[in-house]
């Protein structure tokens, strides 16, 4: 798999979550960090998702928010 996002983490599945459209992926990526992920329940099934598997995290994003408390 070649992406051209440069953001992929390699991680293992810790918790799905099903709705009624889309569910909550919660992937651990090591050093106690955990990305979630809200993608539809067609997908989790399409990619045959399960606690314990191995996945990536691929994040592309063209902006950034930063916030601080007022």
């Amino acid at each position: 798999m070649k992406l051209s996002a440069r953001n992929q983490f390699k991680g293992t599945v810790v918790d799905i979550q099903d709705g009624a459209v889309n569910g909550i992926v919660k992937i651990d990526i090591g050093g106690g960090n955990i990305i979630s992920s809200v993608i539809t329940m067609a997908s989790i099934r399409e990619l045959g998702l399960k606690i314990g598997g191995t996945v990536y995290a691929v994040i592309k994003a063209s902006n950034v928010m930063v916030g601080v408390d007022d």
